[in-house]
């Protein structure tokens, strides 16, 4: 999986992103298109260090379960962290938005520069956490058909 950091790769989510109708109906879970947006956008405000979450105890080893969540396939309905579930409505365009403007700030940051410690996966590089969000912008954009 490429890393948000890869202008192509990016420039194709960013696309999908700006695609997405607001009537589009999930293929699998429980989060409506709205949710999505608010969870991915969440997500990449962990990684610019905008979010603070509590650290979380991880069910296998800090460096095995990150080479799995990043390298290996995620199963539709994956676990999350509680900080991230969205619990209500949200404004489609506005979450859109914050997504765009959140892949915009993230690649930004210098790859080789500091980055926050993940609540479970722990201390990562820019690139382990590029690879991490682009993964879990594609998922939930396939989520939706997009």
């Amino acid at each position: 999986m490429p890393a948000l950091h890869d202008a192509a790769f990016r420039e194709t989510l960013r696309t999908r992103l700006k695609a997405l109708r607001p009537d589009a109906k999930r293929k699998w879970g429980k989060m409506s298109l709205d949710q999505m947006l608010w969870h991915v956008a969440s997500g990449l405000e962990t990684s610019v260090g905008r979010r603070p979450t509590k650290p979380m105890k991880a069910p296998l080893p800090r460096p095995i379960m990150r080479f799995l969540v990043i390298n290996a396939p995620w199963p539709k309905g994956a676990p999350t962290m509680p900080e991230i579930v969205a619990k209500g409505q949200y404004d489609v365009e506005a979450e859109r938005k914050r997504c765009l403007d959140l892949i915009d700030e993230m690649v930004k940051k210098d790859l080789d520069g500091p980055w926050p410690v993940h609540p479970i996966l722990g201390n990562m590089r820019g690139v382990q956490h590029s690879k991490l969000q682009g993964k879990h912008v594609d998922h939930h954009l396939k989520q939706f058909g997009a």
